[in-house]
């Protein structure tokens, strides 16, 4: 009697079974991949820099760490009294930032360092106060009588520290494409926060060197970044006329945009008068090298780059009018970053099961 049993299968032919199940593997991944993804999409992005929903308070009002409660910003008087000062951890044109403490909390008092700049100053509090949400630093407080605003304190620091913080021991594992890219993501998504703000579309103004448009950033302790310095945010709208200038100083080198750069050369001194001004299309000139930054060395990085290439391209056109808006650079952000996230999944998965035949 001629039978077959489990043991007269040749290797070769478990083989050629197993395989045939790798492309059904594959699909199906791929489409739990796309519904992980498109979930992502609607969730995770939306909440911005961080989830921080969880302590979401009404306008006006704060909660820090383990609170249960929301407060209301601090006053002159609970400052004053509740929070003591221990030391400089930042100096800019406009403002000195110090460590302090607060009922157990690290929080960031900002003083006003030159009064010439009282303006700048208060104009950065009315855009705290304004563009609370989970794409700027926590305002927690502030006293217009002593030039103080209070503000969560986040360790890292200015994005400009990311290379040294992700080089750092307990983070390297971190060092990665997908994790870069996604600061990168988070950028632009503040950029098109901004230019289609509560408040107006607001311009980046203080950005004009790549050191100087990253210390207006703040990197988390959970590797996510918000908007921090927002000194001068001056106000876009086109339709009633309102353009800007950033500064009343001539700016120079490859970083600004075009448009920002005095047009009459040599034979006509630089007067601010006669320099037109502009709008927020300078922010999406900037955003290449801020991203090229932000990808770094590390391996996939140029993945990344090439198939950000087209979109760059189209962000560093001379023409203002020909650069794509905020929201195009945030959407094909997202799906670069979806589909190499889908792919980089989808191939360690063929590699994992082909090992395992």
């Amino acid at each position: 009697m001629l039978g077959t049993g489990a043991g007269d299968h040749s290797p070769s032919m478990l083989q050629r079974v197993a395989l045939g199940f790798v492309p059904l593997v594959a699909a199906l991944l791929a489409v739990t991949t796309f519904f992980r993804m498109e979930l992502l999409e609607h969730l995770s992005w939306l909440k911005g820099p961080g989830d921080r929903s969880s302590d979401s308070c009404l306008s006006g009002h704060f909660r820090l760490g383990g609170m249960k409660d929301c407060l209301s910003w601090l006053s002159c008087d609970r400052i004053q009294s509740e929070v003591t000062v221990t030391e400089l951890i930042g100096q800019g044109a406009v403002k000195q930032v110090f460590l302090a403490h607060w009922r157990g909390n690290n929080v960031a008092l900002s003083r006003l360092a030159v009064s010439e700049f009282r303006n700048d100053f208060f104009h950065g509090l009315e855009m705290l106060k304004g563009l609370q949400s989970a794409y700027v630093v926590k305002l927690l407080g502030y006293c217009e009588e002593d030039h103080t605003i209070l503000t969560e304190y986040h360790p890292f620091g200015s994005l400009i520290n990311v290379n040294s913080v992700l080089g750092q021991e307990g983070h390297r594992g971190l060092n990665t494409w997908e994790v870069r890219f996604r600061l990168a993501v988070e950028y632009v998504t503040i950029l098109h926060y901004l230019h289609s703000s509560p408040l107006g579309t607001r311009v980046m103004c203080d950005s004009n060197d790549l050191g100087k448009s990253l210390s207006q950033y703040l990197l988390t302790t959970d590797l996510h970044v918000i908007a921090n310095d927002l000194d001068a945010l001056p106000l876009v709208n086109r339709s009633a006329g309102i353009l800007v200038k950033c500064g009343a100083r001539q700016l120079q080198g490859d970083f600004v945009a075009p448009e920002q750069l005095w047009p009459f050369g040599d034979d006509l001194p630089f007067s601010d008068d006669l320099l037109p001004p502009y709008d927020e299309k300078t922010d999406i000139w900037k955003v290449p090298d801020v991203t090229d930054f932000l990808l770094g060395q590390v391996e996939g990085s140029d993945v990344v780059r090439l198939h950000l290439f087209q979109l760059h391209q189209d962000c560093k056109r001379n023409k203002p009018q020909q650069r794509p808006s905020m929201l195009t650079v945030v959407r094909t952000y997202k799906a670069v970053y979806t589909s190499l996230t889908q792919e980089s999944e989808l191939f360690g998965t063929y590699s994992d099961t082909l090992h395992d035949l």
